[in-house]
């Protein structure tokens, strides 16, 4: 082989190498791009993934009781009836898997799905509105990547005329709705600052600690001050020392918020109990702590009427020596009297002098916000549905006494007088519970006003329908015929 013939081929796999080279190295900087890429991915969902525990979007969106991650067909009672959740994993078939980011962000910050139908504000999206662009895309990201599609629809909200006009809530949302992003206060902490968008955004206290209008919109004025929701009562929360949590401290803050427990305070149930067992005890102890800096600067607001909090109310007493040696009472008979219905249906777990288990799973009924507070709600609705709580593993249960229990049914004027009774004896004695109170209670809590002119909506229309056709009859009949041109 010539020299020449030699430098060709030498030439020629030297590019063959340096193209095998080339290969390889793009080959790699690919795969190190897709796993960076990949990583990147998976940061992101899991970011979206904590969000969506800040959001307490399981608690609405799973129903109870063996449902599907959010495959939604909870039913959540409002004053106007119940509204079902709707099915938020990525099924294409069922869920918002065909959802665009735009649209996503749009069903969370303005209440309209993909279809243009307006949500109701059950779904919090007025405070979901203060959400910023990031973590709106990181919760897109979780909720297209990390959630199991599921491919069932729930059953469909029915509400009563007029509420079933979804339309209803272009006005109600040109009202109400304010979408403006949360903005930091430049003149407050990096912690106050977290506390606020978690607290007024992510975890929408203000949804239940907030009260309402006439229009069933959160009064500002009075945000935090406390309200019915449902059958339960969210307390007020602001900064006042006597009607909110200005005497509690930040780690009893902090204790509350991430095992439902603060001793010598009180204890979680109702909805406070699901936002802790289904969002707050999953918090980093910093947002926890955040938080709790948040509330401590809430404007104070007091209730009429408060004259101490209600935590500092009662004290133990027993008072069980003084029922020996009563008739008995006789079989099928119903046991009456407050003393003797708390023996026999609370004393057990309570103890007689209402000091609750050392480890406070039964806790004492003395410096307890339920029994030493002016609204009877919370202490009535424990009794009637119960308290079910699991928080890190630890279940806490007492169980429920209404018509279906699985105990024994107690009835409203049965429950009338232990409600009473423990008021009295253990905490705010100023407190007398009534059969109608419980009954109220019993049937899901007060009624909206707004609801209840709901019932004449259908003859007033018919009415105002009725008059629109007489006046437009009169007005025909008062017209002058036009007289011919000659």
């Amino acid at each position: 082989m010539t020299d020449s013939a030699q430098t060709m081929k030498g030439g020629h796999r030297g590019r063959l190498l340096w193209a095998s080279f080339a290969l390889i190295l793009h080959a790699a900087l690919g795969m190190a791009h897709a796993q960076s890429a990949s990583a990147d991915q998976a940061a992101m969902t899991e970011q979206g993934r904590y969000l969506a525990v800040t959001g307490d979007c399981a608690a609405c969106h799973t129903r109870p009781g063996g449902g599907k991650p959010f495959a939604g067909g909870y039913a959540i009672m409002s004053p106007m009836g119940a509204i079902v959740a709707t099915n938020i994993t990525p099924s294409k078939v069922a869920g918002i898997g065909r959802y665009t980011e735009s649209q996503f962000a749009g069903a969370l910050r303005q209440g309209i799905r993909a279809d243009g139908t307006h949500l109701y504000p059950a779904m919090p999206y007025t405070s979901y509105a203060r959400m910023t662009d990031a973590d709106v895309h990181a919760l897109y990201v979780y909720f297209m990547n990390g959630v199991a599609p599921v491919d069932e629809t729930p059953a469909q909200t029915r509400l009563p005329f007029p509420f079933n006009i979804r339309q209803l809530m272009i006005g109600w949302n040109m009202l109400f709705l304010d979408g403006r992003r949360f903005t930091p206060d430049t003149t407050k902490s990096a912690a106050w600052n977290r506390g606020a968008y978690l607290t007024d955004a992510m975890e929408h206290c203000n949804s239940c600690h907030t009260p309402r209008n006439l229009l069933m919109a959160e009064i500002s004025g009075k945000a935090y001050a406390g309200g019915p929701v449902g059958a339960w009562y969210a307390p007020n929360i602001t900064s006042d020392p006597v009607s909110g949590i200005g005497g509690w401290s930040e780690p009893e803050l902090i204790q509350y918020l991430g095992t439902g427990v603060a001793q010598g305070k009180g204890q979680a149930a109702g909805g406070m109990a699901e936002a802790v067992q289904d969002s707050l005890q999953f918090l980093t102890r910093d947002d926890l702590a955040a938080i709790a800096t948040y509330l401590k600067s809430i404007p104070p607001l007091r209730d009429s009427g408060d004259t101490q909090p209600a935590y500092t109310y009662g004290q133990p007493a027993n008072f069980e020596p003084g029922l020996r040696g009563e008739a008995k009472q006789t079989s099928g008979t119903p046991i009456e009297g407050g003393e003797a219905l708390f023996s026999g249906y609370c004393a057990s777990c309570h103890q007689p002098t209402g000091s609750g288990t050392p480890s406070q799973s039964y806790p004492a009924l003395f410096n307890n916000t339920a029994t030493g507070g002016s609204n009877a709600d919370n202490m009535i609705s424990a009794i009637l549905f119960g308290v079910d709580r699991d928080v890190g593993g630890h279940r806490v249960f007492m169980p429920r006494f209404d018509e279906i229990s699985f105990v024994q049914s107690l009835s409203d004027e049965q429950i009338a007088q232990i409600t009473t009774f423990v008021a009295r004896q253990f905490g705010n004695p100023n407190l007398h519970v009534t059969a109608a109170d419980v009954a109220k209670v019993r049937a899901g809590g007060p009624t909206s006003p707004l609801a209840m002119l709901a019932d004449y909506a259908v003859p007033v229309l018919v009415v105002f329908a009725a008059a629109i056709l007489a006046l437009v009859v009169l007005l025909l009949s008062r017209r002058q015929p036009i007289a011919p041109r000659a």
